[in-house]
């Protein structure tokens, strides 16, 4: 039987396949397209899911055919009347290796990861959408467009904001959708404009745009973005604001309408939600696809350890981490702000209230150290000599640091306090069995 269906294959599906493969975890992703998606969708990875992506060991790609995010240059006409910054760089810190946010298309993002899962001996199967869920006491029998019946342990709806998982289950998708607030998004070919500038036309005092053209890392394309105001045509909509400028060729088009939505679970039975499944969001900020990325990280520990009462936590942890998510990007999109940093970086996230979460400084990001925590392992950063079983990897404690500090494999402290308390910790959420350390 397979231990984990994930069905879906975007950033979400593709990270909790990552890391189930490095536990040796049997799982399958199933997705309904019949090949990997198009166009740039989004584009911005925060400094946290770099962490992440470091962990899982694709960091170094992401950065080498990704870039930053170039200065914005307004324009009414040919004219430039306003230059800024979306963000001022950071330089890198100990406790913040990657501060700054990074410029990838989804597509190279995605395609980035499928060849790190394929490193681990994963695939993706695709035209194998989920038509049918059933689920019992023992586990869950999907039902694929092929007409194969898959028997899991736990399956993983990552199919998106439409989710027919969610759907099937009668899960609520509680919010709005902006029906007359929808966007133009393609992705286009023009020689008319230098590279090194995001280059708008609208009113940036107003907070009005009309149209955008950024140009895309380690490609020849811009992403053209446009409020929809009854014209859907790419050059037509660049036409009436940029006549000057010409575009060559239209790759990919799509439009947008912003919903704002979330699950009213996370958790049914042996189902999981994750990424926009579970909640959507409006492009500002760049948070949807970075929150999903951290719920697949988040759940696949656990999946990997089982246990109900471990499993219970990934609803609770993330739930609250979404609808603060939400809040955010909807504020920012209604706002129109086009300035980023500490707010969306989202390294501020913890999970303080969670019960996994023991001590002063339980749920806590631990900053930094990301040497000692690479891998599967929980890492333990306290002076001892006692053996707490191969799942845990010991370091030498922290500067300054008073008792011992458990790190789980998300990178979130779970124990803080006497060492004398660690060992019911561990046992008490089924962690004393041993990981495997592959990466």
């Amino acid at each position: 039987m397979t231990n984990v269906l994930i069905v879906g294959s975007g950033p979400t599906g593709l990270t909790l396949g990552i890391e189930l493969a490095r536990r040796g975890v049997a799982f399958r992703i199933v997705e309904r397209s019949s090949g990997p998606a198009e166009g740039v969708r989004g584009k911005g990875l925060q400094p946290r899911t770099l962490e992440v992506f470091d962990d899982l060991d694709v960091v170094d790609e992401i950065l080498a055919t990704g870039g930053a995010y170039p200065p914005l240059r307004s324009y009414q006409g040919e004219q430039v009347v306003w230059e800024g910054r979306m963000d001022e760089p950071r330089e890198p810190s100990p406790e913040v290796p990657y501060p700054n946010l990074v410029m990838q298309p989804q597509w190279r993002t995605e395609r980035i990861l499928r060849d790190r899962l394929a490193e681990l001996g994963g695939h993706v199967e695709y035209g194998a959408g989920v038509t049918a869920v059933e689920q019992d006491a023992e586990g869950v029998t999907a039902t694929l467009a092929t007409g194969e019946r898959v028997r899991c342990a736990h399956l993983v709806a990552a199919d998106g904001g439409r989710s027919t998982v969610r759907k099937l289950l009668g899960v609520g998708f509680l919010g709005d959708t902006h029906e007359s607030d929808r966007t133009v998004l393609a992705d286009v070919r023009t020689r008319g404009l230098d590279r090194d500038h995001w280059h708008l036309w609208g009113d940036m005092a107003a907070k009005v745009l009309h149209v955008s053209l950024c140009p895309l890392p380690g490609t020849d394309v811009f992403q053209l973005v446009a409020p929809y105001t009854g014209e859907d045509d790419p050059r037509r909509i660049l036409a009436g604001h940029a006549p000057h400028v010409t575009l060559d060729e239209v790759i990919w088009r799509s439009e947008h309408r912003v919903n704002v939505r979330m699950a009213e679970r996370f958790r049914i039975g042996r189902v999981f939600l994750a990424g926009d499944a579970a909640h959507v969001h409006s492009p500002a900020g760049g948070q949807g696809l970075n929150t999903g990325v951290q719920d697949a990280y988040n759940l696949g520990w656990k999946l990997a350890l089982g246990g109900e009462r471990l499993l219970d936590t990934y609803e609770h942890e993330r739930m609250e981490v979404a609808a603060d998510v939400l809040g955010l990007s909807t504020r920012l999109y209604r706002e129109r702000e086009h300035k980023r940093g500490g707010e969306t970086d989202q390294l501020a996230i913890g999970y303080p209230d969670s019960p996994l979460s023991e001590g002063e400084r339980g749920g806590e990001r631990l900053g930094g150290h990301l040497d000692a925590q690479r891998g599967t392992h929980f890492t333990l950063f306290a002076a001892t000599g006692r053996d707490h079983g191969d799942a845990v990897r010991v370091h030498p404690p922290l500067d300054g640091q008073e008792g011992v500090v458990l790190v789980r494999p998300d990178g979130y402290i779970g124990y803080h306090g006497d060492e004398s308390g660690l060992s019911a910790y561990l046992s008490g959420w089924g962690i004393a069995a041993p990981l495997s350390s592959a990466r």
